[in-house]
């Protein structure tokens, strides 16, 4: 039998020759009764052939068969290769898509929050992760082979320099760059082709698999989605342009007739005993039962797997979603169906482009399975409802016009000729986007002087130099570049030295500062300057230190939003039960906003900034404390979710504080972390792992199912915790204030589990209940509060090579502070364990 996955042909022994690369390719995809269309198959000879391949062919005309060839031809010639792509969802669906290919030892991914396998041979990542990879490595980059998905964001005001980077920086590298709707492509080839030397092949094709038919509907959502299910339209994807309106769509949809109860029995056998435990984990079990799913940014990964998952089954019917479906969300689908045609696009409302309309519709339709696929425009409801309402008035015999129903606000109308519109126009050309920011800096000066052509300020000028911006806009990027380095000479960030050996003046990142330091966010030098001017032996620096970290970031409206309502359901009870008239309470409440945590310091030190930083423009910082609040009420990640109702935007919070972590270990400077900082980053190090784990564990299931004879997986890294002194203690006292905080609020079990057990003398909560009712006695309760976390109140002794003592105090409110918890951590035998080491020796007065 003929082996089936191309991994296994990589492991045969037969010889992967240039001459026989496509051949054995060739007989896998016979193998999987798929006939190539001219236009793959031009692909692949022109990538066989070395040359840059640009593809500009209909969704579902099999792009990802010519990717897969590349990576194959990578893996026969022993090379490595990338494959980008915008979004994280869409980065892990083509990860799970060629570990099935390749196997999952071979393959790896890389998107910032997630590293798992780092050093296989195919890699998926985010293109901002190859493009950080690029700066700071150049033309060493080992990246021989590129395939860059959904190309068309080289266009993308806010993130084109993450597309264009790689073109630059990596110049002995082959591209192939793919999408729907390229339009003119003419310039960019025009650019590869000089940059590299290497010719480019321009493939397009407006032949679809699996043609679409259009239908503008005047009937509301549930009426249409009923038809299109009888007409055996399922499955259906609701396109959404936020996620509230996504997962009210949903719950509106439980009341209709979408699956029958046989078909319920089936979707929650297949849904089994899937890890459903978040706050809303309950709530979309619910919804899958009813056939309905929901797919969006705000759901954490887990959830969005399990979705596509049921999808891929046929289990679902309908799926409610956002507009992530344009870029190759994993969800099969017969039907699209446009809620509306317009959406807020960061800046203002408006009506759907050419390239976003078609890039959406065309998912419908699945190859295989349809023989047409159908999009559908909903009209706008105001006009259905009024149309409805004009013909009922004469039947009810009224003589009077009815009311009219107006649009709500923020509405931007669209029509039947609307869709028409976007149907037939072509998608305008590419416009190259590319700026010259801190980071992009940084990451350049980084580089390894040694076997770059251009290294230091030279190959940032290279870069702007190299890059497809017009000659104008180039001169103007050299001018805020020189801008830069000034600003960040002036924070200490770059030192120019001289070479000991050439003599040469060279500039260098600060050597103070870690080796992955980073500037990613535009106003990030302002945090470093800021951090500087705090006292790191005040008893707020550290939370102070989160505060500015915090100022820096987007805001996640959604999640402010619901802070500040709950601050004014506290005030307006307050208000009442002191009989504040009314007038007044109103006037009150409209002066509250969400925490803005040191908000003086923080307005204050930015407008110094501003003063000597001119180029900082129309930036702000925007104070705020989501993180800072969890770390300060010690709060788990579904505490918070409960705590203000943010069960729909779990996924929104699991990917601030993911940005949060991430710009507090790399951007403030190492010089700046004390032990009180160091509990903040464990904290969430060890927060952030324990809410979504689905990738990495979906990846060792399929690690665990690999084929006899297959390449073990690289064992992972073992660090050993006792090799950094300053991240075990903070290890320490973040384990012994996570034991605290339960005791304080007498869950005994909870502290049991928080602590170390020892079989020879175990502390279960029983034991811990007992070891308290002396400290109860006495006092009226067990304080834990930021003072409690101060490190004046822990101790940690080192008893040995890997032997430590640690004693904690308990805080009382007299402030007596009499009683303490003692312990050990005993490392003898163990390099780095996952679970808790404290273990409890006693607590005594």
């Amino acid at each position: 039998m003929a082996p089936t996955s191309l991994g296994e042909r990589l492991r045969s022994r037969e010889t992967h020759t240039p001459e026989n690369v496509l051949d054995q390719f060739s007989d896998w995809v016979a193998d999987k009764n798929l006939e190539p269309y001219p236009a793959q198959e031009e692909a692949f000879l022109e990538l066989l052939a070395d040359r840059h391949v640009i593809l500009a062919t209909p969704t579902g005309s099999g792009k990802t068969l010519v990717a897969t060839f590349l990576h194959w031809k990578a893996m026969c010639e022993g090379q490595r290769s990338f494959y980008t792509a915008p979004t994280k969802a869409l980065v892990s669906e083509k990860f799970f898509a060629l570990c099935e290919d390749f196997g999952p030892e071979s393959v790896g991914m890389l998107t910032g929050d997630v590293s798992i396998n780092p050093e296989a041979p195919i890699i998926c990542c985010t293109t901002e992760v190859l493009a950080s990879m690029a700066l700071r490595s150049g033309e060493r980059t080992l990246a021989p082979y590129v395939v860059m998905d959904e190309f068309h964001y080289y266009a993308d005001p806010a993130r084109g320099s993450a597309w264009q980077v790689p073109l630059i920086a990596l110049p002995h590298s082959l591209f192939l760059m793919m999408s729907a709707t390229l339009g003119d492509t003419g310039d960019i080839a025009a650019r590869v082709r000089a940059r590299s030397g290497r010719e480019v092949a321009s493939i397009y094709s407006d032949e679809r698999p699996v043609p679409l038919d259009y239908e503008y509907r005047e009937t509301p959502v549930h009426e249409t989605v009923e038809s299109l299910l009888e007409h055996g339209k399922a499955p259906i994807y609701i396109v959404h342009f936020t996620q509230r309106d996504a997962a009210d769509q949903a719950q509106a949809l439980t009341s209709a007739r979408i699956s029958t109860r046989e078909e319920r029995v089936v979707i929650r056998a297949a849904i089994g005993d899937a890890v459903l435990d978040s706050p809303y984990g309950k709530e979309l079990r619910r919804l899958l039962g009813f056939g309905v799913g929901v797919h969006h940014a705000g759901l954490l990964p887990r959830y969005r797997l399990l979705v596509e998952q049921l999808a891929q089954r046929g289990l679902l019917k309908v799926i409610c979603g956002t507009d992530t479906l344009g870029v190759g969300v994993n969800i099969p689908i017969r039907t699209v169906l446009f809620s509306r045609l317009f959406k807020f696009d960061g800046r203002k409302t408006a009506l759907l482009g050419v390239r976003d309309f078609q890039q959406i519709a065309g998912r419908a339709g699945r190859k295989g399975f349809d023989e047409r696929g159908s999009v559908v425009c909903q009209a706008p409801p105001h006009v259905i409802e009024n149309k409805r309402a004009a013909q009922r008035a004469p039947q009810r015999g009224r003589k009077r016009k009815p009311r009219s129903v107006s649009p709500p606000r923020n509405y931007v109308a669209w029509s039947k000729q609307t869709m028409e519109r976007l149907i037939h126009s072509m998608p305008p050309a590419l416009v190259p986007q590319f700026r010259v920011s801190h980071g992009l800096l940084v990451n350049v000066l980084q580089r390894d002087p040694k076997g770059d052509a251009a290294t230091g300020y030279q190959a940032l000028i290279s870069l702007i130099d190299d890059s497809h911006q017009s000659q104008p806009k180039r001169h103007r990027m050299r001018r805020e570049a020189a801008v830069i380095f000034r600003s960040l000479r002036g924070a200490d960030v770059l030192r120019i030295e001289r070479d000991p050996l050439t003599r040469r003046q060279q500039v260098r990142i600060s050597s103070d500062l870690q080796q992955n330091f980073s500037l990613d966010q535009t106003l990030s030098l302002y945090l470093v300057e800021a951090v500087s001017a705090l006292a790191p032996d005040e008893p707020d620096y550290a939370v102070d230190v989160l505060s500015l970290v915090e100022s820096i970031l987007e805001d996640p409206r959604a999640l402010l939003y619901r802070q500040e309502d709950r601050i004014k359901r506290e005030l307006m009870d307050q208000l009442k039960a002191e009989r504040v008239p009314f007038e007044e309470r109103i006037r009150l409440l409209d002066g509250v906003s969400w925490p803005r945590p040191n908000a003086e310091f923080i307005y204050a030190t930015f407008n110094l900034f501003v003063e000597k930083h001119p180029w900082v423009g129309r930036e702000n910082i925007r104070p705020k404390g989501i993180a800072r609040e969890i770390f300060e009420s010690y709060s788990s990640f579904s505490d918070y979710v409960r705590l203000y109702g943010l069960a729909r935007s779990e996924g929104l919070l699991l990917r601030y504080l993911g940005d949060v972590f991430r710009t507090l270990s790399k951007t403030v400077p190492e010089w700046a972390v004390n032990e009180e900082l160091e509990e903040v980053l464990v904290f969430f190090r060890s927060m952030l792992p324990g809410v979504d784990s689905a990738l990495l564990d979906e990846w060792q299931g399929l690690l665990g199912g690999a084929v006899a004879g297959a390449p073990s997986a690289p064992a992972p890294t073992v660090v050993d915790i006792c090799a950094d002194e300053r991240q075990l203690r903070a290890r320490v006292r973040a384990e012994l204030h996570r034991l605290v905080r339960a005791l304080s609020e007498r869950d005994y079990g909870a502290a049991a589990r928080f602590s170390f057990q020892d079989p020879s003398d175990p502390w279960d909560g029983r034991r811990f209940a007992r070891a308290l009712e002396p400290f109860h006695a006495e006092h009226e309760k067990l304080v834990f509060d930021h003072a409690a976390r101060l490190s004046e109140h822990t101790q940690i002794i080192k008893d040995g090579p890997r032997r430590f003592r640690v004693q904690q105090v308990l805080l009382d409110p007299s402030r007596d502070n009499d009683w303490v918890l003692a312990g050990e951590v005993d490392l003898t035998d163990r390099l780095n364990p996952s679970g808790p080491i404290v273990r409890v020796t006693r607590i005594e007065r």
